[in-house]
């Protein structure tokens, strides 16, 4: 498994490993973001997970059926699918490993919030503190998506179909943004353009949402956390509802959260110098 990643900053510093969420890449942390992470005195290393951008692609696996995959899972069996959360987990501690970095701070999005959580547990001697950024516990009772949202992701156009497969993309972007912080349809574009052009796997998205559904919950897992852990979400995300993420801080013993009116499920520029504040203070005071 190839992974590829860049490191920001100085690397005797603290490391802050950030994991980035379902079909996404590395470039989706915001360039400001990171510098400012940097700035503020952390070793950033950011990575594409397995299956997406330019790691190692698992097409020689198959496209899963996931409608097959949530009924496996719905009739309490163990979903046939090429790899679980788990396993995108040991690919983040991994990456430690081949930077010989002994212990991070880390900091996960949506599905990399899950990753996140994942590594907080079971390797909990590689991990300084737990950031999980609009993500959840997994719980399935927890408030679906907004249905204006799933309508916008399952409308996904033929792979060959470049300029319909843009302004699906902008159209995904805009219907999960944040309301208090709009960003244009220029800007939008431009990152997805941006984005096709480095790599585009939609099969290995597909694996990767299989893996999430497989992955079930994880709050036993949440209840047992001992590292410092700040969770942060918005209060009008629309894909996953702030229910996720209080969910997220109620199971983990001693954590803190931080709830943004405004804020939807993503990374908004007009955010990012409270965010990078936030997550800086907190990230150093775990040590």
């Amino acid at each position: 498994m190839d992974i590829e990643y860049e490191a920001l900053g100085d690397a005797s510093h603290p490391t802050m490993l950030l994991v980035m969420g379902l079909g996404a890449q590395l470039i989706h942390w915001p360039d400001t973001f990171c510098q400012g992470l940097v700035e503020r005195g952390f070793h950033v290393v950011r990575f594409d997970n397995r299956d997406s951008g330019l790691s190692t692609s698992l097409n020689s696996l198959g496209r899963p059926d996931l409608a097959d995959v949530v009924g496996q899972v719905m009739r309490g069996e163990r979903a046939d699918v090429p790899y679980r959360l788990d396993d995108m987990a040991a690919d983040a501690v991994a990456l430690l490993d081949a930077l010989g970095i002994e212990r991070s701070h880390i900091v996960g999005a949506s599905m990399g919030g899950s990753i996140g959580q994942l590594v907080a547990g079971h390797y909990p001697e590689r991990t300084r503190s737990l950031v999980s950024m609009m993500s959840t516990s997994g719980r399935p009772e927890l408030a679906a998506a907004d249905r204006e949202v799933v309508r916008a992701i399952l409308d996904r156009p033929p792979p060959d179909d470049r300029e319909a497969l843009i302004r699906y993309v902008v159209r995904v972007r805009q219907v999960v943004g944040s309301p208090s912080y709009p960003e244009s349809e220029a800007e939008h574009r431009a990152l997805v353009e941006r984005v096709l052009a480095r790599a585009y796997n939609p099969d290995g998205n597909d694996r990767q949402y299989a893996a999430v559904i497989a992955s079930g919950h994880r709050v036993e897992l949440l209840q047992k956390l001992r590292v410092p852990t700040l969770v942060l979400h918005g209060e009008d995300d629309p894909l996953l509802p702030q229910e996720h993420g209080r969910d997220t801080a109620m199971l983990v013993p001693g954590s803190k959260i931080e709830v943004y009116p405004g804020w939807g499920h993503d990374i908004p520029r007009g955010l990012i110098p409270t965010l990078v504040e936030r997550i800086a203070s907190f990230c150093s005071a775990a040590g």
